[in-house]
């Protein structure tokens, strides 16, 4: 029996020259979509368009509502419509054409009158006739009376069951892709977008699933309102001579955008577009479902993430569409706001807009929470760790998420320069070349500095070599500001630069580089509890250890902090079994390895046996510099350094002459009346040292120079193999008994090395330039100004008091177990 709202259907549409069908969409399905492509509606999309203007945003049109009555059942025997979906629609129609017409005169008058552009409504003979024919149908008693219809359809009004719109768990979300084209039905059809494949092709240069992933999730994490968000704040801080420099410096392509953008900035418009990315994300999600490269599922968990991110930042539907309208503006290098009620009149006003719904109401708890778990799915590898740090220096890791891709091969090669040019790593050495850049020894220094400036406890600026510059002792002092943020950050980003710079060139073994990125989650999860905490301390050290040569990136930082879609905050946040990608030394064994001092650079990590590459430069300096050619020269010097040393040297052939003057005066005259050979030479330059007590060298005790000696050879000797851990750690504890048996502070230490090291020193007329420059170099170990130069400030010399204060978190090294006896 059909029911009087499908009666009244069928009557209404003798209007558009049907026969009185009692069942309006039970046509043939090619049939009625040949009918719909002919009316110019070749998708659903713009199906819904079509029903959504018929309504208006005042006073609907009777032309269109009735029109819409054709659609409809088209739609419906073209299977583009469910019969939930249909239903809900003729009701809706129902309701609007007898709620504002009292009956079928009124109707038929008003529909005489419209003016339309579809042009069925003229006016003419054949208009008439259907009129007659419609009206004879009610009073013959075939069709069902307008009272009739009015009547049933307010009973109906009510039923849950309607919806114009999906609204099924986890469906609400495509509401927002009516910013583009309003989804009528669920799941998608060929209906939905019949070019979607050659639009991915054509616009977003997509060329199947991985393609679009990464851009998926590119939009959700970092979008063009990353750069449109650090041009806005650097505007924002820039003088107006400054500003007008920037829009210059544009490349012509971007001048349009910078003009644009520097609109907006000195008229006071909101600097916010992040709509223009995520609702682009809605629909790019759609088209993925639609083309078949995405599991319905997957469409709808990424949409909702969309949503998610829309909902915390925007109150209602007129903020979100002025913020894609701002974007779209920036897109389009010319200012769209003029046209947002042209735009957006209808999906905001619309009685029947999907977007009638409020904005906030959109998600439940159950779908957000869903969807974050969904997102942080996609990104679970330790490789998006990487990629997410990596991409703070470089942005485009941004474009590099999701399924990993084979790089080009001019990316190969440039990471390839990279790391041989800037880091002198070669595949050749393999994985464990990359451990020689985790320097958790640099964290704990730096941990352990802004400690003791929280506290007052840095060491004095006064040394025995003079002073720090005030610059350098200021950013000393000012580390005080990081004592609440472990400095393991500040090393670590580097490190994944690195990283990945390895995992593009492709040259080093893959499963060895997915575990260094497991052991980097790994700590960075253990040393910081959330994404917050991380770049909170990323950008306090940023600001506090700038790079001179490279800008800084605190304003990158920042924007990763901000805003809710940066992959930082979507990172798999947990702790795998705690297994760093380089070793940890002990604090005993750090403090053994600072005893070399500045005659090298500070040892911020464990030594490891270097390539082959590395070992020949390393070979050629204990040769020039020792004449030691393998494992049991070095062993016995170093057995030489620590037991006797060249301090022995100076007791035996110098310390007598103290007590001798004339005799000292003497053999100078001897030695400085001829010709004399190199070794002679050596000597009277001693002697001479020893005549004028040259920087203390007859009163200060020069083990120093011996100590950090053996500890600089120990250390090339582990890089050469030539020493092997247990070895090695021998040497060190030797070094650090010695140093504290002969000294009692860093002070101490200093000057004795200085001693050595200007006593020792061969002829050269560089002498005084070297000379200035260790007690520079000392000045900045001892003082910790600059904070890099050297550990000793973070550091208690060996055998003394503890003085440090403990840092405010578990970033530093472990300490050596000690029994109480």
């Amino acid at each position: 029996m059909v029911d009087p709202l499908s009666a009244w259907w069928a009557q209404q549409l003798v209007l558009c020259d049907w026969a009185f069908e009692p069942e309006p969409d039970m046509i043939e399905a090619h049939v009625a979509s040949a009918r719909l492509h002919a009316l110019g509606v070749t998708d659903r999309g713009e199906l819904g368009w079509r029903l959504i203007e018929a309504f208006g945003t005042e006073t609907a049109d009777p032309a269109r509502l009735l029109s819409s009555l054709e659609l409809i059942a088209l739609a419906g025997s073209a299977n583009w419509l469910s019969q939930p979906r249909l239903r809900s629609w003729l009701v809706r129609l129902a309701e609007e054409i007898t709620s504002r017409h009292a009956n079928l005169d009124a109707w038929l008058e008003a529909l005489r009158h419209a003016k339309s552009s579809e042009g069925w409504v003229r006016g003419d003979d054949g208009f008439c006739d259907a009129c007659e024919a419609l009206a004879a149908l009610e009073r013959d008693g075939e069709g069902v009376t307008w009272g009739a219809v009015s009547e049933w359809v307010a009973h109906q009004r009510n039923d849950a069951s309607l919806a114009l719109w999906p609204n099924a768990p986890d469906e609400g979300v495509w509401r927002l892709r009516a910013a583009f084209s309003p989804i009528l039905d669920v799941p998608p059809g060929e209906m939905d977008w019949p070019d979607v494949i050659e639009w991915m092709g054509r616009f977003w240069q997509l060329q199947g699933r991985d393609d679009l992933v990464q851009s998926l999730l590119w939009l959700a994490g970092y979008g063009h309102r990353q750069g449109w968000d650090l041009d806005a704040a650097r505007l924002l801080a820039a003088s107006s001579a400054e500003r007008q420099d920037w829009l210059a410096g544009l490349e012509a392509a971007e001048g349009d955008y910078g003009r644009v953008l520097l609109a907006f900035v000195e008229r006071g418009e909101p600097l916010e577009w992040a709509a223009w990315d995520w609702l682009r994300l809605v629909d790019l999600a759609w088209a993925g479902a639609c083309a078949g490269w995405l599991e319905v599922a997957e469409a709808q968990a990424l949409a909702t993430h969309a949503a998610d991110l829309i909902t915390r930042r925007y109150s209602d539907w007129t903020a979100l569409a002025r913020a894609y309208q701002r974007g779209c503006s920036l897109f389009e290098g010319r200012d769209r706001l003029s046209d947002m009620q042209r735009d957006w009149e209808l999906l905001l006003n619309a009685s029947v807009s999907p977007w009638r719904v409020p904005l906030p109401q959109l998600l439940d708890e159950e779908e957000r929470e869903a969807s974050r778990k969904s997102i942080k799915a996609w990104r679970q590898s330790a490789r998006h760790w990487v990629l997410a740090i990596a991409s703070v220096r470089e942005p485009e890791y941004g474009m590099r998420q999701g399924v990993a891709i084979g790089v080009s091969k001019e990316r190969r090669d440039e990471a390839l320069r990279y790391l041989e040019e800037t880091l002198g790593l070669h595949p050749d050495e393999g994985v464990e070349a990359l451990t020689r850049y985790w320097l958790p020894a640099q964290a704990h220094h730096l941990n352990q500095l802004a400690a003791d400036a929280a506290h007052a406890a840095l060491p004095g600026a006064e040394t025995p070599f003079g002073r720090p510059a005030s610059s350098d002792r200021a950013a000393l002092e000012a580390l005080k500001k990081g004592s609440r943020h472990a400095a393991t950050i500040h090393m670590a980003e580097k490190y994944a630069f690195y990283l990945q710079m390895a995992m593009d060139s492709e040259a080093f073994d893959s499963q060895a580089l997915a575990a260094l990125a497991d052991a980097l989650r790994g700590t960075l999860c253990r040393f910081y509890p959330d994404a917050r905490r991380l770049l909170e301390a990323w950008a306090q050290w940023e600001v506090l250890l700038p790079e001179g040569e490279h800008p800084p990136l605190v304003n990158e930082i920042r924007w990763h902090l901000e805003d809710p879609g940066s992959p930082f905050h979507w990172l798999d946040w947990r702790a795998s079994q705690w297994q760093e990608p380089g070793p940890r030394p002990s604090l005993s064994r750090f403090t053994a390895m600072a005893l070399v001092g500045p005659l090298n650079n500070a040892a911020w990590s464990e030594p490891h046996v270097e390539s082959e590459r590395e070992a020949v430069s390393i070979r050629e300096w204990i040769d020039g510099h020792y004449g030691l050619h393998g494992q049991r020269e070095l062993s016995e010097f170093l057995d030489f350094l620590l037991e006797a040393g060249d301090r022995q040297e100076y007791l035996i052939n110098y310390a007598p002459y103290t007590l001798n003057k004339q005799r000292l005066a003497s053999e100078i005259a001897m030695l400085d009346s001829g010709d004399c050979s190199e070794e002679d030479r050596t000597h009277l330059l001693r002697l001479q040292r020893v005549r004028d007590d040259t920087d203390g060298c007859n009163d200060l005790d020069m083990t120093a120079w011996d100590v950090a000696q053996a500890v600089d050879l120990a250390i090339a000797g582990r890089q050469l193999g030539w020493l092997d851990g247990e070895a090695f750690s021998s040497v060190l504890e030797r070094a650090h008994a010695l140093a504290a048996t002969h000294y009692g502070s860093w002070e101490a230490y200093a000057t004795g090395l200085y001693t050595g090291f200007s006593f020792f020193m061969g002829e050269t007329p560089e002498r005084e330039a070297f000379l200035a420059s260790f007690r520079q170099a000392l000045v900045a170990w001892l003082s910790g100004a600059p904070p890099l130069a050297g550990p000793w400030a973070s550091l208690d010399f060996p055998g003394a008091r503890a003085r440090h204060w403990a840092p405010m978190h578990i970033d530093t090294l472990p300490g050596d177990v000690k029994t109480l006896h």
